[in-house]
């Protein structure tokens, strides 16, 4: 059932999303980031990503990007890649904070197609030449998400057109409902020119995923020591052994995916003793306690790192 597979991607395995740890009173909590950070490279994870959806990039302005970007770099210090999130609809503005990222150290940029609000949207003509000029503008590659909060259709023929078209358009994390077979299709479209087709959405459709020929899954941020049991023992040819990891992590990650959401893994966090706040920024609710609680009874039965790491 395993797809065949295309050459070695430079970037593969689990990269999950950093959360953006705030304080009490909404601030940044760098201090808390930076061990958010560190735990997370200490349980496994192959790579990070940044200012992505599940980092409630929407709640932060500019210059906390920024500076995000520059501490969350330097703190790595090249431990692991870490991707960086420049999505905006402007294409002159989306290129500038990829421009940046990529002068800061970032491995890679994560952009979703332009969009704005719930009806704001450009055809594909537009959309070619939004990723043309970031391909043409940059030396590092650029991974296409492909999320249903964009609201942008991206069919896999566009998607590999834009890949073998376009020099630096190598990776795509696949969020879509029937993400297997989208992958299957986009890779046998595109050919070598997929260097990187990944899973996305808290890996709650990871196996299939895997089975299609994703070679990387941007998941959440709480667990990557749990992931990797399923990403390593696919990757190594031994499908049963990823079969049992997933049915054991399953309840986990469809938790997160089903009722936590980007709360998730602050959660585990804060439980763990990694960070002191794991509140989002207003007006997003806080985790309802049952939430909590039900989530805490999940991680419980599987001992994650992310409940000892810091004890």
């Amino acid at each position: 059932m395993t797809a065949s597979r295309h050459p070695a991607p430079r970037f593969r395995g689990v990269f999950p999303v950093v959360p953006t740890i705030f304080d009490e009173r909404g601030g940044l909590d760098l201090t808390g980031q930076m061990r958010c950070v560190d735990f997370m490279i200490d349980a496994g994870s192959n790579g990070l990503a940044i200012l992505a959806n599940f980092s409630e990039q929407f709640v932060l302005g500019d210059d906390e990007r920024e500076a995000l970007t520059r501490a969350i770099l330097e703190h790595v210090a090249g431990r692991v890649p870490v991707i960086v999130t420049t999505t905006h609809f402007s294409t002159a503005i989306c290129l500038a904070r990829s421009l940046r990222a990529q002068a800061q150290g970032a491995a890679m940029v994560m952009v979703m197609p332009p969009y704005h609000g719930a009806t704001l949207r450009v055809g594909e003509a537009a959309i070619e030449q939004f990723f043309a000029r970031l391909s043409d503008g940059l030396g590092i590659p650029v991974m296409i998400q492909d999320a249903p909060i964009a609201g942008t259709p991206l069919s896999p023929a566009f998607l590999a057109r834009l890949a073998q078209a376009h020099a630096r358009i190598r990776y795509f994390k696949i969020e879509t409902a029937g993400a297997a077979n989208k992958l299957r299709e986009l890779i046998a479209l595109g050919g070598d020119a997929i260097e990187g087709p990944w899973d996305g959405e808290e890996a709650i459709t990871l196996l299939a995923d895997l089975d299609a020929g994703a070679t990387g899954a941007m998941t959440g941020g709480g667990y990557p020591d749990g992931i990797r049991t399923i990403v390593d023992a696919h990757a190594a040819g031994d499908r049963e052994a990823a079969v049992a990891a997933y049915a054991r992590w399953l309840p986990l990650i469809n938790f997160e995916n089903r009722q936590g959401g980007f709360l998730t893994a602050k959660a585990l966090m804060k439980e763990g003793g990694i960070v002191a706040c794991d509140a989002p920024r207003h007006p997003y609710p806080a985790m309802h306690p049952a939430t909590r609680a039900g989530l805490l009874d999940v991680a419980r039965r599987l001992d994650p790192l992310v409940l000892r790491w810091a004890k």
